[in-house]
Formats: structure tokens, C-alpha cells, sequence
């Protein structure tokens, strides 16, 4: 079994960034007061988009390494 710590990881980090910005997203148009004492900086979606990308990173590189572990060693 092959499974690299990356692609669980990355898994995690998509969701959760999905999550967040979604909300931030559905908070910018429904309750923009809510985002008064950060300065009308929407961190939700800031941060939702940096797990997003973080996520994908670990999950293309947990991935590639996988695919690369697999070509490099035969198959009985």
C-alpha cells in the first residue's frame, strides 16, 4: 500500500478551504456587518483560498509522487 501522508492531507485542506470560502462568500452578500471589525476584510475568503491552494499543492505532489512510485517499481 502506497498511500503518501500528502493526499489525505491535501483531501483535508480542499475541504476545509471549500468550506470557509463558501461561507465567506455567502456572509459577504448576506451579513457584510459581520466583517466590520476586521477592517471589511473578508478573511474567510482569504484564508479559505489559501487552505484551497495549499490543499492542492499537497494533493498534486502526494499524488505525482505516487504515480512516480508506481512507474519506477515492477509489477510481478
Amino acid at each position: 500500500m502506497n498511500l503518501d501522508i500528502r493526499v489525505p492531507i491535501g483531501l483535508l485542506f480542499l475541504s476545509l478551504g471549500a468550506l470557509i470560502t463558501g461561507f465567506g462568500v455567502v456572509t459577504h452578500f448576506t451579513n457584510p456587518e459581520l466583517y466590520t471589525r476586521s477592517l471589511d476584510i473578508n478573511v474567510n475568503i482569504w484564508w479559505g483560498l489559501v487552505m484551497l491552494a495549499f490543499g492542492a499543492a499537497m494533493f498534486y505532489y502526494g499524488r505525482r509522487a505516487t504515480v512516480r512510485t508506481a512507474k519506477a517499481s515492477p509489477t510481478p
